[in-house]
This record gives structure tokens, sequence and C-alpha cells, in this order.
């Protein structure tokens, strides 16, 4: 079953004439296993638009996040980070606009037999401005039968600001590009760029920029959708079958359409993916070399530097020392508690 993309019955220009003081509420739909990095960046964003202007305007909090589960607590990401979340149950949204995402990752299927996260999803969505799931979590809206509602100034017609890129009407917009168009939309561009040059500095890797030079410049939403899923669960041991059931294609047919269309194998795009996640936590985290090797996928640390030193020709220890000094160009290293 396919979700069904809509756009809000009105555009942001015309419904958020908002105040700056005005609050906006983003739930932020979570379950057990879910991928962290997209919900974390998103967090990140609307806080640090928060603090941009409480800082600049000297204004009250602008955006209300709210992270919930079925029964609320502590969860587990499938990275085995914890978060804390409210219950949906006892969750009583507030006048004004409301903003929710749905995470993505490997516990999704699970979620889906949750009633009350179904029921909660269908009490939500008609007062909700924009439904952007994340990856997967398009199945939970598929399960409750609820289409997606993606900000239409994402999509062709608008300017950009280099902040994202417009999608066309068929595809789905990244979320984090979805938050920081909203942001900009509220509070202006300038504030906008300020949030997402703070929330994603840029440094780019080998690994990453391959994969964007070999992909094709149309690559098939069931194509895509298998290597989002790949990216999203790069800690866990995974089959060429798990993708391909994703892809929802035989095992020969998407080993050929996805060398065809991505430029490489599945089994490279995987590897690629979680060498960049590692370079990635390597410069934003204080963990060590073995935990982040083991919550990469890759095994151990012995391992990541076997890698390190094959595409990069370096270790990793040094690869965090060089580009985490002043002359590598990066200072922003916050400290990540290991669980």
């Amino acid at each position: 079953m396919e979700s069904v993309h809509t756009l809000p019955r009105c555009s942001r220009q015309s419904t958020v004439m908002t105040q700056v003081n005005d609050i906006t509420s983003v739930d932020i739909a979570l379950f057990n296993g879910f991928a962290l990095p997209k919900v974390a960046a998103i967090i990140e964003i609307f806080q640090k638009a928060n603090a941009l202007v409480a800082a600049q305007r000297s204004a009250r909090t602008r955006y209300d996040v709210s992270l919930l589960s079925a029964s609320g607590g502590r969860i587990a990401s499938s990275s085995s980070v914890f978060v804390w979340t409210d219950s949906v149950d006892s969750h009583r949204g507030t006048n004004g606009t409301h903003l929710l995402f749905i995470a993505g990752g490997a516990g999704v299927q699970f979620a889906c037999r949750d009633e009350r996260l179904g029921n909660w999803l269908r009490r939500r969505h008609p007062f909700s401005e924009i439904v952007h799931p994340i990856a997967e979590g398009r199945l939970l809206l598929e399960v409750a039968g609820l289409p997606s509602r993606y900000c239409p100034l994402l999509y062709g017609g608008t300017e950009a600001h280099g902040l994202y890129q417009t999608s066309q009407l068929s595809e789905a917009p990244a979320a984090v590009a979805t938050a920081l168009r909203v942001v900009e939309e509220d509070l202006g561009p300038e504030l906008a760029r300020l949030v997402a040059e703070s929330v994603a500095p840029g440094h780019r890797t080998s690994f990453n920029s391959s994969i964007a030079r070999n992909a094709k410049s149309q690559v098939s939403e069931k194509i895509m959708a298998s290597a989002r899923w790949l990216e999203a669960n790069v800690e866990r041991p995974i089959s060429i079958d798990d993708a391909a059931q994703v892809a929802v294609m035989s095992e020969r047919n998407f080993l050929r359409r996805f060398k065809s269309e991505i430029g490489t194998t599945p089994s490279d795009y995987l590897l690629r993916a979680r060498l960049n996640l590692s370079c990635r936590m390597l410069l934003e985290s204080r963990l060590p070399v073995d935990k982040i090797a083991r919550r990469c996928g890759i095994g151990s640390g012995a391992q990541l530097a076997k890698l390190f030193r094959k595409y990069l020709a370096t270790t990793p220890s040094d690869y965090r020392m060089r580009r985490t000094t002043p002359q590598g160009g990066s200072s922003r290293v916050p400290a990540v508690r290991s669980t």
C-alpha cells in the first residue's frame, strides 16, 4: 500500500501570519528502535531557533517540541541511546499551529501493531499543518490509513536560499529541510541560515560525496527508499534480501536496479554509509573509536582502522585529531554520553 502525499490545506505563507511570540507545537512520534540521527537534527533545529530568537529578539520560546511514544517514559533508539518521552494518551494539544514528525527506524514494524500510537495519529492528524514521516515512519501512517502532509514551500516555484533542495510533487522532501523551511518562514532567512550553519556545519567526507557523484539524477522511489533504509539501519546486520524486501523486488532485480540507478552495489553503499557515519561520529562526539565502530555496524575499532587505512590512508584517531584542531577547520565537537 503506497502512502498518499498531500500538501497542507493552505500554504504556510497564508496560514502562519504569526507574531514572533506565537508558539508552534512540534510533536515527534517515537517508538523503541527508532533511528536517532534525523530526529536529533530536527530537535536541534527548533531548539537552536528558540535560542537565537531569545538572544536576538528577547522573545519567549517559539517552538514547543514534544517527544511522544505509545506508553511514555524511557525508550531506546536503534543505536541504544535512550530518550525520555511523554505518553500519547496524556499529551494534550494546544491551540495554534501544530507540526507532526514521525520517526523511522528498525522498530517500526512492532510500532505498527500498537493501536495506541495509531489511534493517537488519527486524532492528531486533522489538526497538524504538516505531517512528515521520516523514512519507515510512513508505514505508521499507512497502517493508520492517513496521508502524509508536506510543506508546500519545499516544492518547485519558491526561492530555496541554498538551505535545501526543492522537490518534485511526486517526491517526499527531507525532514530536516522541512524543519529549516518552517524556521525560515516563521523567523526569516537570515535566522534560518544561522540555524542551518549551527546544526550542520557541512563537513563532507569521501564516502558521501562519491555516492552523490555516481547516483543518477532520477532515482526511482523504491530504490531511494531502500537506500534510505540502508542508511537508517547501518548499525544492524543487514542482508541484501532485507533491502530488496524494502524495495518490494526480487533480490536479482533489486541488485541490478540499485547498481544502475545509484551507481554502486547495495553492499558498497552500506559500507560507505557506515564509514560516513563513523566519520561524523569521530568529529561530533568524544566516544572511543571501538564504540563508534560498533554503533556504525563495523564490529570493532581494529576493523574500522583497517577500513580507514584502505579508503582514507589514515587511522580513525588521526582523522579525528586533524579535523578537530583549529588548523583542520572544525572546533565543534560536543560531548556525547555513552550508554
